[in-house]
């Protein structure tokens, strides 16, 4: 099936906004080092195709809109990068920007499920899969046409419940349900394929009953027609669908890369 883009995108504007966020994300991490820089980096370009390029539907004044898409992210810890895009959706004051870290703000080293725009937080890896898969499935059950995306990160993959998550979203059959791995190839300890190598992790993913994309994780023109075509073509509405994103820890900055 041909799936039409609603809109016309302006990847060279994307680019741009794409290129502040990070700055951004190192302005947040020189006032509070405590905050996980590279993991965040990492995803940057997928938090900016979907929330600027006509792919997640929200309302900044009002975060719990029932008619919204769904976004959870599961490597918490690895969404600083959302602070600034929040603020500049104007889901909260941009001031707070200034006082990440301090006293009385919700804007610390881990975000809290305190922060306009945040579904939840999972404070252990690997549960938020499971989160994004009852969402799917009670929202089907009520007869309400809304995605449910969820990001996680590949080295989350150790995690049993991620695979749990995996086999119930096929068996239900949760075509509105889509995965984003953030494939960066490192984890807390080593890199990936030194600890438990998962790869070619599409073929698993397929194996399990999922529709498999994959795309360059820094090349927006990638992510957003991946994106737009898991959301949008209705040809895809009868298995879960995952997008494997290639990316690079501490992206654009040498010595994390």
């Amino acid at each position: 099936m041909v799936v039409h883009m609603t809109q016309e995108i302006d990847f060279q504007s994307l680019r741009e906004k794409s290129d502040w966020v990070w700055r951004e994300t190192l302005k947040i991490h020189q006032a509070l080092p405590s905050t996980r820089i590279a993991s965040s980096l990492s995803a940057v370009d997928i938090y900016v195709v979907l929330y600027y390029a006509d792919i997640l539907r929200y309302n900044p004044k009002n975060p719990f809109w029932p008619e919204r898409d769904r976004f959870i992210i599961s490597k918490g810890h690895g969404s600083i990068s959302m602070y600034p895009i929040l603020a500049d959706l104007d889901f909260f004051d941009p001031a707070e920007l200034g006082r990440v870290g301090r006293h009385k703000t919700f804007l610390g080293a881990i975000p809290d499920p305190l922060i306009p725009g945040y579904e939840t937080i999972n404070g252990s890896l690997g549960q938020g899969l499971g989160v994004g898969a009852g969402m799917a499935l009670a929202l089907r059950n009520k007869g309400i046409n809304r995605n449910v995306f969820v990001l996680v990160g590949d080295g989350e993959l150790y995690e049993g419940a991620v695979w749990e998550a995996i086999m119930f979203a096929a068996h239900h059959c949760l075509g509105n349900l889509n995965l984003i791995i953030d494939a960066n190839k490192v984890s807390m300890l080593n890199y990936c394929r030194e600890i438990i190598d998962l790869s070619p992790i599409e073929r698993r993913l397929k194996s399990f009953g999922w529709q498999v994309f994959s795309a360059d994780g820094h090349k927006l023109e990638e992510l957003h027609r991946n994106l737009f075509q898991m959301q949008n073509d209705t040809s895809l509405r009868k298995k879960p669908k995952v997008l494997v994103a290639q990316t690079k820890k501490g992206h654009g900055v040498p010595r994390l890369e």
